[in-house]
């Protein structure tokens, strides 16, 4: 995608300037108007092969008691309407992740309340990894103009470490997707800006939102006893995403000392 120009020497240059006050043109709204009603139209063919009930319920949690209200409903449709919940959810999960909604944390919460820990892990990582690959590829299109405009210094600070460790790339990534080093809504959108490569990004992504999605997927399980989303990571589960996450780099550090 070329690189981000810096014409006044302090790391700011293009990035700032010469931004319109809608960043993007004319065919890049019609792209992302088509992914969206894509979505839309998906969830609507969902929809109407459900049984009429009434579905005031169906909205995107915000809140612990928000999802609860949602499991205590979708449990009574799981096991009579499982192809059409799976579907649903799957849609949701991956249009959140595709334009950067938040709560997809709930998502995951309610995966593990109503699928379990292993197909509840398996979904959640399949569902994260569609959706920031979405993200990629619409942010390959029409990303440049957002990015810039929302992240400017953030974006040169990406762009000159993975240019300084492309050689452990995998390494780099896999270190922040386990550590919030960096937000992953931000990885999804400039990954392709700054020229990582899709397989670095796919690997990454699917290997090393592993644990996370384990932590939060097991913690579904007893959603009941959840007084915030504070209670999903004790120190013990941080202390570890930490650990895997320096594991993950090491070799690059280790490259770097020796060169």
């Amino acid at each position: 995608m070329g690189k981000i120009e810096n014409n006044n020497g302090d790391g700011e240059g293009d990035v700032k300037g010469s931004i319109s006050k809608f960043p993007l043109n004319f065919w890049e709204v019609t792209v992302a108007s088509t992914v969206v009603l894509g979505f839309l139209f998906g969830l609507l063919g969902v929809y109407l092969t459900m049984p009429a009930s009434n579905y005031s319920f169906l909205k995107l949690p915000r809140t612990l008691q928000d999802l609860q209200i949602l499991r205590d409903h979708l449990e009574d449709y799981t096991s009579d309407y499982t192809a059409q919940v799976l579907l649903g959810y799957c849609m949701v999960y991956i249009f959140m992740q595709t334009f950067m909604i938040p709560g997809t944390v709930f998502m995951s919460l309610l995966a593990g309340s109503l699928f379990g820990v292993f197909k509840g892990v398996a979904l959640v990582v399949f569902n994260a990894t569609s959706g920031a690959s979405s993200c990629y590829f619409l942010s390959k299109v029409i990303g440049r103009p957002l990015a810039t405009s929302l992240w400017p210094d953030k974006l040169l600070f990406f762009q000159n470490q993975v240019a300084k460790r492309r050689a452990r790339l995998l390494n780099y990534m896999l270190f922040l997707r386990l550590t919030p080093t960096l937000p992953n809504t931000f990885i999804n959108v400039a990954s392709p800006i700054v020229d990582v490569p899709y397989h670095t990004f796919f690997l990454a992504t699917s290997i090393g939102l592993i644990p996370a999605a384990y932590v939060t997927v097991r913690a579904g399980l007893a959603l009941g006893e959840l007084r915030s989303l504070g209670d999903l990571y004790d120190f013990n589960s941080i202390a570890t995403l930490f650990f895997i996450g320096v594991v993950s780099v090491t070799p690059t550090l280790v490259s770097k000392n020796k060169s």
